[in-house]
């Protein structure tokens, strides 16, 4: 039975019969990116990269300059302000995904959420400031996801329960 079946390059052959006799035309080749010069450096006055990062409901502000890898969030240093070291792991994520660890100073303004959409937020405040100073870091980037808001956000709670889903509790009597 196993002999009746067919084999991969069998059904490539006939899939592509299939689409002459439809007179479906293959898709062009796609077209060369060598020639495709990188965005231009986005820089302030001051010489420093500024990008918004967004998390859940956090908000942070991030400005990025060459420097030796100090980190100030709202004023103070990362390891005081993000005490648990996951926060701060996730911070520096994105510099040793670029191997630019160490290189560059970072300080940032952070309002809204609870840390961990806050530690969030200026991980994709750093990943965007990084492509505004070195462009060529973006596709390393958004390969890995730092790029991209994550759009989870918490489900609203309805009314006739105790939570989004949570129920209240049964009572017999």
């Amino acid at each position: 039975m196993a002999e009746d079946r067919p084999s991969l390059g069998q059904l490539g052959q006939a899939f592509l019969g299939a689409r002459a006799r439809l007179g479906n035309q293959p898709p062009p080749p796609p077209k060369p990116t060598e020639n495709v010069e990188p965005a231009p450096q986005k820089l302030d006055a001051h010489g420093r990269a500024y990008a918004t990062g967004k998390r859940k409901n956090a908000v942070a502000r991030v400005w990025l300059k060459p420097g030796t890898g100090r980190v100030t969030v709202n004023g103070r240093d990362s390891p005081v302000y993000f005490a648990r070291p996951v926060l701060r792991m996730i911070i520096a994520q994105p510099f040793q995904v670029a191997n630019r660890t160490g290189q560059f100073d970072v300080f940032c303004t952070v309002v809204g959420g609870g840390l961990s959409g806050q530690a969030g937020a200026v991980r994709h405040g750093i990943s965007r400031a990084l492509t505004h100073y070195e462009p060529g870091l973006r596709p390393v980037l958004k390969s890995v996801g730092f790029l991209t808001r994550d759009s989870r956000v918490v489900e609203r709670k309805k009314y006739g329960k105790a939570k989004a889903r949570r129920s209240f509790q049964f009572s017999k009597r």
